[in-house]
C-alpha cells in the first residue's frame, strides 16, 4: 500500500536556481528604474528651483518696460517688480478689499489709484493708473488719507483677480478685478495692480496700514515636465518588471508542480499494478 502523496511547498519550488536567477534579475531592474526615476525628481526638483531663484532676482525695471497703456497683463509682466513715478488719486478714489489675510488675521488691502508720470490713455485723454495695494488694515473705516504731491514706488506686479464683485458704500469690494474698476473709476487701468513694496516719501505708505509682502515666487509647473515625465516613466518600467517577475514566477511554480505530481501518478499507479496478485487460471487441474 503507497503512502500518502505531499503536494510540492511554493517556496520549494520558488527556490529553484533558475527562479532565483529571475528574482535576482528582477530585484536588479526594480533597483534601477526606481533609482533613475528618484533621479529624475531630484532633476526636477532642482529646475524648479533654479526657476524660482531666477524670478526671485529679477531686477526690477521701469513700469514701461513691461507693461503698456491698452497692453494685455502677460507672463513678462506677472511678479515683476518694477518702479514707476506719478502721484496718487484722491482719497476718495481708493477702495477697501475684503477677505485679505496677514499673518493669519483677516482684514482688507487699501487699494488705490496711482496715476503714472506721461502716460495716457488708449483714447489719449484719461489719464493712466495703475492699482496700487498701500497696505493691510483689521478694519475698513475711514479711507487713510492718500499723499500729496509725486511719489515714487516700487511694486511687485500681480494680474487681475477674476471673480464678480461690486463696490459697497463703505468702498469695499471683493476682488480687484481690473476690467469692472474701470468703469468705476475716472481712469484708464493697467491690466494688472502691483503690491507696494517700497516709495519715496516714506509717510506715502499711509497711517495705520501695515505693509503687505508679495506672494512668493512660484515656478511654472512646465519648468522640467520632461524629468517628471521620465521618473513616472521610469517608475512604470520598475512596476512592469516585478508584475512580470510574479507572473513568471507563478507559471514556472504552477507548471512544475503539475509536472510533479503528474509523475507521481504515474509511478502510483506502476506500484498499483506490481502490488495486484496473479488470479489462477480457472479449471486447472492440481496433480
Amino acid at each position: 500500500m503507497s503512502s500518502p502523496r505531499r503536494t510540492p511547498g511554493t517556496l520549494r519550488l520558488a527556490l529553484q536556481p533558475k527562479l532565483i536567477g529571475l528574482a535576482v534579475f528582477a530585484a536588479a531592474a526594480v533597483l534601477l528604474t526606481a533609482t533613475m526615476g528618484v533621479w529624475q525628481l531630484g532633476v526636477y526638483d532642482t529646475r524648479q528651483a533654479d526657476e524660482r531663484a531666477d524670478r526671485a532676482d529679477m531686477p526690477t525695471v521701469a513700469l514701461s518696460q513691461v507693461l503698456s497703456p491698452g497692453e494685455p497683463f502677460t507672463a513678462t509682466a506677472n511678479r515683476r517688480p518694477v518702479t514707476a513715478m506719478g502721484r496718487y488719486a484722491p482719497t476718495a478714489q481708493q477702495l477697501w478689499v475684503s477677505g485679505r489675510e496677514l499673518d493669519g488675521r483677516a482684514g482688507y488691502w487699501l487699494v488705490a489709484p496711482f496715476v503714472v508720470d506721461d502716460q495716457r490713455g488708449t483714447d489719449g485723454n484719461r489719464e493712466r493708473a495703475l492699482l496700487v495695494v498701500r497696505g493691510w488694515s483689521a478694519d475698513n473705516g475711514e479711507l487713510p488719507a492718500a499723499t500729496a504731491g509725486r511719489v515714487s514706488l516700487r511694486a511687485m506686479l500681480q494680474p487681475g483677480e477674476s471673480a464678480a464683485g461690486g463696490i459697497g458704500a463703505d468702498r469695499t469690494t471683493a476682488t480687484i478685478r481690473i476690467p469692472f474698476l474701470i468703469n468705476e473709476l475716472p481712469y484708464d487701468l493697467y491690466s494688472g495692480y502691483g503690491i507696494v513694496t517700497a516709495q519715496e516719501p516714506a509717510d506715502a505708505a499711509g497711517v495705520g496700514l501695515e505693509p503687505v509682502a508679495p506672494p512668493p515666487v512660484e515656478a511654472s509647473w512646465t519648468s522640467g515636465l520632461r524629468n517628471l515625465a521620465y521618473a513616472i516613466q521610469w517608475w512604470v518600467f520598475g512596476a512592469f518588471a516585478g508584475f512580470m517577475w510574479w507572473r513568471m514566477s507563478r507559471d514556472v511554480i504552477a507548471a512544475d508542480r503539475a509536472a510533479l505530481m503528474s509523475a507521481g501518478d504515474s509511478r502510483d499507479a506502476g506500484a498499483s499494478e506490481q502490488e495486484t496478485p496473479a488470479q489462477e487460471v480457472p479449471g486447472a487441474l492440481s496433480r
